[in-house]
């Protein structure tokens, strides 16, 4: 067995408060990493920028990362962090500022380089980076992993680089701003993500411990997420939990033939990456074996494959045009480092049947 785990997790109400002074122990200068609009109105980024104030440390707010954060967005926001002499970032989001977020650690610590540095297979060393979540569905504060969006491929492709947070604050009042919609689709992607951690090559007892724990908590969520407006505090953080568990879990296994079949469908076809991913789950269960299908869906709280589809197109609907699911499946059937980690034997017959939705 093996487990790797070295951020820091702080969870709770008001945790950015009670640890600001951890999270300016980190530097002297941050960039910080967002989007325009929902950091400011869960009132992260002024959490944020009042535990650096309290400390003396010195910030500069770098607010025009997109959902799925390009390559190029990330080259904009190092020579943001450059100017201002950053040495360290805080990513405040869901999965698009905190994964921007250890990317552009990257470009920082390395300044010479250009974006392709982001793909190659050398060791590289970056800047330290916090993380606060948002969403409830990436568990990027406490992966390795940052996926960008690369336009010369028409895709998003993973860093090859692992870029850790040094610390994570999740507290669950942020996510009580979110727009129902986002709440539902991460949510979904975190489900995705424990699902495709247990029924993985990579999965030993320590990962599937983690994973089965997330699905557990989530099951007891699905209420909460049907009628996202009834949404409690403890129901809040109970999500944000899920998706720490979801993100501890895929860092020990990586992701599999759901996430991989969902990034066309998000770059092509506009649809959120957690609905993307969570449309192939019941067909992708349902080729595993019978004690991998019985513990995902006993511990998420359904009876069958079926059940759960239903309960995912109530959720997080999706439509798509059939071309671009085969697409999707021949990108796929390309890449055999993705295959490999699928528990059985996918070829062209059945991933027809596992993108058919």
């Amino acid at each position: 067995m093996k487990f790797y785990m070295p951020t820091k997790l702080r969870s709770g109400p008001d945790c950015v408060a009670r640890h600001a002074e951890e999270l300016a122990s980190l530097g002297s200068d941050a960039l910080i990493v967002t989007g325009r609009h929902s950091a400011r109105l869960n009132h992260a980024l002024n959490d944020v920028t009042d535990a650096l104030k309290k400390h003396g440390k010195r910030y500069t707010v770098f607010d025009r990362i997109e959902e799925n954060p390009s390559v190029e967005t990330v080259m904009t926001a190092r020579a943001a962090g450059l100017e201002a002499g950053a040495d360290f970032v805080i990513g405040i989001g869901g999965g698009s500022p905190m994964d921007a977020a250890k990317a552009i650690a990257v470009m920082l610590k390395n300044p010479e380089q250009d974006w392709q540095y982001l793909y190659q297979s050398v060791s590289a060393e970056s800047c330290p980076v916090a993380a606060v979540p948002t969403t409830c569905g990436t568990g990027s504060e406490v992966t390795g992993v940052a996926v960008l969006t690369r336009h010369d491929l028409q895709t998003k492709v993973s860093m090859t680089h692992k870029v850790f947070p040094v610390l994570a604050l999740s507290d669950g009042k942020y996510l009580q701003y979110a727009p129902q919609s986002v709440i539902r689709s991460t949510a979904v992607d975190a489900l995705a993500h424990l699902t495709e951690s247990y029924i993985n090559t990579n999965a030993d007892e320590l990962s599937r411990m983690t994973a089965s724990n997330g699905l557990s908590i989530w099951a007891a969520c699905r209420q909460a997420l049907l009628h996202p407006e009834t949404l409690t505090a403890e129901a809040a953080q109970a999500l944000m939990d899920t998706a720490t568990l979801a993100g501890i879990s895929i860092a020990q296994t990586g992701t599999s033939i759901p996430h991989a079949l969902s990034y066309i469908l998000t770059y092509r076809g506009g649809i959120p990456h957690g609905a993307a991913a969570g449309v192939f789950l019941a067909n992708y269960i349902r080729y595993a074996d019978h004690d991998m299908q019985k513990a995902v869906l006993s511990s998420a709280g359904f009876r069958d494959a079926d059940e759960l589809q239903l309960f995912l197109q109530n959720l997080a609907p999706v439509q798509s045009d059939p071309a671009l699911l085969n697409a999707a499946a021949e990108s796929v059937l390309r890449n055999p480092a993705k295959l490999r980690l699928c528990p059985y034997p996918v070829d062209a017959a059945l991933m027809q049947e596992i993108i058919r939705i």
